[in-house]
């Protein structure tokens, strides 16, 4: 029987997932106050996406696997605790260059959190519901990123202190969660070699390494949609529509990730291969349908769009996800998901950060349609070797046979 604590447990390691990754979006909408304020430009927007996104990665490929060396819980409070530091430098930005140092801070924090705090939660899995944590792995950064930028774009637009207000109160959630950290139990035993994790390497498992490169295409096509519309999605109102209120560009990143999210409790009981098609089909569809009404000025067809990549969003990140949570043994789980989160914050800012570049050149719709472009070839190829590669879908079905055995392997180990 799974004590209380253990329970509790669980439930603090949500919740900080759920605040960190919401944290994370919270910025967005206030970009167009910001640029008003200091002249920003375009480009320069686009280098504090990519600064940000930088530090992530950085992070992620330095201390990704430390918490398999020295415990979840020290990695989590020094993340906690730095993510607050870089909100309260929010509350005090006064121009470009303390916009991009706290961008920095705040990519750094992530970057710690994101692999220990998804590792941490399949350790303490629910012993009744052992599927639960893997599902919120995959299920909590959509709704997390909803979240954040309709609480943003909210205060923003009828809230006081616009630039202000928002960072203190997820800085005044975290830290409480920081300080509930000590009802969390341990369940990594420090092992030797933490200062040579600390190389920078991407950390897959021999377990997971022929999954891996099998279902990578969907989480770069899932994620690049997902940088799509949080970084040129949103200007179409303005550019296209006419429409300059900061709610609303809250409330069309939260259809996305809102329906992403949505779509990934949905699918948990399905199988997992299947789940991954449709998945990508929706990411193929999704970019079509919204590029396509945003060159008719359709505004109730950019929102069906939306919410069809939505399903992309979720599916294509969701079913491989809990593919390859299962074939991974727990003293290389944090390593693995930051492997995965690598892959998919590059497929995240990379292409934004073209974007940027070359939008002053060739405009706003061509560029639009080029991203949605490459995520449609992104989900196409992704596609086409699932349907054409029998090793690939080999690997995929035994590891979707073991998530069915394992209720989404959240507690399977593999030896490597």
């Amino acid at each position: 029987m799974q004590s209380a604590r253990g329970v509790a447990g669980f439930w603090i390691l949500a919740a900080m997932l759920f605040v960190a990754m919401a944290s994370s979006s919270v910025p967005s909408p206030i970009y167009p106050v910001y640029a008003a304020e200091w002249d920003l430009t375009p480009l320069m927007l686009t280098g504090v996406f990519a600064i940000y996104v930088a530090g992530l990665l950085v992070t992620m490929l330095v201390a990704g696997r430390l918490s398999d060396h020295v415990g979840r819980k020290p990695v989590l409070v020094a993340g906690g605790l730095l993510l607050v530091v870089s909100l309260v430098l929010f509350t005090g930005a006064d121009g470009f260059g303390a916009l991009v140092l706290d961008r920095i801070v705040q990519g750094v924090a992530v970057g710690l959190l994101i692999g220990a705090l998804g590792a941490a939660l399949i350790d303490n899995s629910l012993d009744r519901f052992p599927s639960l944590a893997g599902v919120l792995n995959g299920a909590v950064p959509p709704f997390a990123l909803a979240t954040g930028a309709v609480s943003s774009g909210a205060l923003v637009e009828w809230g006081p202190a616009p630039e202000q207000l928002v960072y203190v109160l997820f800085g005044a959630l975290l830290l409480l969660l920081v300080a509930a950290l000590v009802v969390v139990p341990e369940r990594v035993t420090r092992r030797p070699g933490a200062l040579r994790s600390l190389r920078p390497t991407v950390s897959v498992p021999r377990a997971s390494r022929a999954l891996f490169r099998g279902v990578a295409g969907a989480l770069v096509a899932s994620w690049a949609l997902g940088g799509l519309f949080l970084s040129l999605v949103p200007s179409a109102l303005g550019a296209v529509f006419g429409i300059h209120e900061h709610f609303a560009a809250g409330a069309l990143i939260a259809v996305v990730t809102g329906v992403g999210g949505l779509t990934g409790l949905a699918i948990q009981r399905f199988d997992t291969r299947r789940s991954l098609f449709l998945g990508l089909v929706a990411l193929i569809v999704g970019p079509v349908v919204t590029v396509s009404f945003v060159f008719a000025h359709s505004l109730p067809g950019l929102i069906v769009g939306s919410a069809i990549a939505g399903v992309g969003f979720g599916a294509g990140f969701q079913a491989p996800l809990r593919m390859l949570l299962a074939t991974a043994a727990p003293t290389h789980r944090a390593g693995l998901l930051s492997s995965v989160y690598i892959v998919s914050y590059l497929a995240f800012g990379v292409p934004a950060v073209v974007a940027g570049l070359v939008e002053p050149a060739f405009g706003f719709v061509p560029v639009l349609a080029g991203y949605g472009a490459f995520i449609v070839l992104a989900a196409t190829t992704a596609l086409v070797l699932q349907v054409t590669s029998r090793s690939a879908a080999g690997v995929e079905e035994r590891a979707a046979e073991t998530v069915e055995r394992t209720a989404t392997g959240a507690v399977r180990t593999v030896a490597e």
